[in-house]
């Protein structure tokens, strides 16, 4: 299958490109600058020059492709203005993407985020938030998953709160990069919430798994920790980086306070069996153990 592919270099994107072509796929990445281009002529795809904004390029990408594979996002999370800026370029990608696709049963597989559900591990079955912060990219993935009605096989695979690689990556990372600006490991409230997790060489599995056999308008958990405390997280930052770890105030997060604050663990249980999905490589404490001094 040739398969076209947004964030194509990225730290999930980059994974997810080097499973597709291990499994006997080609891939047509979206790169947005010189350097993007030769990384991903690199890993062994065809660059295709273009950022997220230009829906001319997307739908040509697109328009060339056996399928496509959604990661692409600009993870500006500086300001809520900024991120609304985010989530707006992203849904009329999204949308760019649907259009050239109609009618093709052509597959079509989004990134979105495992649910929060209160007093429980949220599941396959639950719907993603349409309101708060992040709201308006639940919103373009239930679009993108309602084309499963008009000739799209459109699928999701909810990423968890942290995606990691060698101690990079998701929420953790960013708990990594403002405990090293501010000298403290901070985590929100008592730390007792918890976040999901996955390694991004199992989530590219996924991905793939996804592109090859998802059903129409099926949405999928690339989990592999259902729940680590925060606190458990920051603590291991703190040792790596020799910083005390200290609860802090959760807007000193941002606009992703409200978030970082809520327990939020998921389930995979049915991705699991419908997929034959296993996750085999470390999970996220073990893996933070990689972030250097």
């Amino acid at each position: 299958m040739r398969v076209f592919v947004t964030g194509a270099t990225g730290l999930i994107g980059s994974t997810v490109v080097a499973e597709l072509l291990d499994h006997g796929h080609t891939v047509l990445a979206l790169t947005r600058s010189d350097a993007s281009a030769l990384a991903a002529e690199a890993s062994g795809a065809e660059p295709l020059r273009g950022a997220l904004a230009d829906l001319d390029v997307v739908r040509a990408g697109a328009a060339q492709a056996d399928g496509v594979v959604h990661l692409a996002f600009a993870n500006d999370f500086s300001s809520p203005e900024a991120l609304a800026k985010a989530i707006a370029e992203e849904s009329a990608a999204l949308a760019a993407l649907g259009e050239e696709l109609l009618g093709s049963d052509r597959p079509l597989v989004t990134v979105s985020g495992t649910p929060l559900v209160p007093g429980r591990a949220s599941t396959e079955a639950d719907p993603v938030s349409t309101d708060g912060p992040v709201g308006g990219r639940g919103r373009a993935v239930a679009a993108v998953l309602d084309l499963a009605s008009r000739g799209v096989r459109s699928t999701a695979v909810r990423l968890p709160r942290t995606v990691h690689n060698q101690g990079a990556g998701g929420f953790a990372g960013l708990l990594t990069g403002i405990a090293r600006r501010t000298g403290v490991s901070g985590y929100p409230g008592d730390g007792a919430q918890r976040w999901p997790a996955v390694h991004a060489l199992d989530a590219a599995v996924l991905f793939r798994l996804a592109l090859e056999h998802a059903a129409p308008g099926t949405s999928w958990h690339a989990v592999a920790d259902e729940g680590d405390e925060v606190r458990a997280i920051a603590t291991v930052i703190g040792r790596r980086l020799g910083l005390p770890v200290e609860s802090v105030p959760a807007d000193s997060f941002g606009p992703l306070g409200p978030i970082f604050a809520a327990d939020q663990p998921s389930s995979s249980t049915r991705t699991r069996q419908e997929l034959a999905w296993t996750p085999k490589h470390p999970g996220l404490l073990e893996d933070l153990e990689n972030v250097q001094p």
